[in-house]
């Protein structure tokens, strides 16, 4: 099989754009969790998640006829539809997505203000990991499911998913601190972490469905846009002390009166 050809080069490029915003989608989740960790651990929390997102892709890659296989088995009928291995992985993922993301944003902005200062919502980094890992397989699962719909060319799918692991652990940190700096920023990630979590959802149920009204174009851009105008925000806006969401890392230590 020829592998240097216009098509094959289009669909790497296009599955490289594609694996590098699903790989920051990953980090961004890694980073919030991290934020939980006490603050000796989440250099290492960061770098364990950032790995085991990497390893999960790989490992899937490499069990590249299982993922076809989940796609075409057939698990169980609900409601007249028909939800196959993969459905289900996605189903589970994107309900865990929209509830984490959800209770994140609820946490950081309406907990009572005397925990402000307290340990209270921090995690442990078995804890971390645990949900890292679900995350990853899902993110993973998506990952190498989106290379196989756009190339069948194996070659393609392993350069394109491993360059854009390389992309993500080379600008994991400064994307994690950049979110961690920036409380507006943090919020509209765990939008976007719920948009994606949405996505996941109707592909699950029926991807058909989520190819018809194109809902992948639709939320990128969407995501896409909203980041351009808080980037421009960020630009204009006279500096100042940003406000500090409760459990951030950033908040001052509790003091003795």
């Amino acid at each position: 099989m020829e592998l240097f050809t216009t098509e094959n080069l289009i669909a790497f490029l296009t599955l490289l754009a594609l694996e590098i915003v699903l790989g920051i989608d990953n980090v961004i989740f890694i980073s919030i969790l991290s934020d939980k960790l006490p603050a000796s651990q989440r250099a290492l929390g960061q770098r364990l998640g950032i790995s085991l997102a990497v390893i999960s892709r790989i490992l899937l890659l490499l069990a590249i006829s299982w993922v076809q296989a989940l796609e075409s088995t057939q698990l169980f009928t609900i409601f007249g539809n028909t939800i196959s291995g993969k459905g289900f992985v996605l189903l589970l993922g994107g309900l865990f997505l929209i509830g984490k993301s959800t209770y994140e944003i609820h946490e950081k902005l309406e907990a009572a203000e005397h925990l402000k200062y307290s340990s209270v919502g921090m995690i442990t980094l078995k804890a971390m990991v645990v949900q890292v890992i679900i995350i990853d397989v899902v993110f993973s699962l998506d990952s190498v499911i989106t290379a196989i719909g756009i190339s069948n060319v194996l070659p393609v799918m392993v350069t394109a998913i491993l360059i854009a692991a390389g992309v993500m652990v080379l600008f994991a940190g400064r994307i994690s601190a950049f979110v961690s700096r920036h409380p507006t920023m943090k919020m509209l990630a765990l939008s976007f972490l719920i948009l994606i979590g949405v996505l996941l959802m109707v592909e699950g149920w029926s991807e058909e469905t989520a190819k018809t009204l194109n809902l992948k174009n639709y939320i990128y851009f969407a995501m896409a846009f909203s980041f351009f105008i808080e980037l421009i925000n960020l630009r204009l806006r006279r500096p100042a002390q940003p406000v500090q969401l409760h459990n951030s890392p950033h908040l001052p230590e509790k003091r003795d009166v």
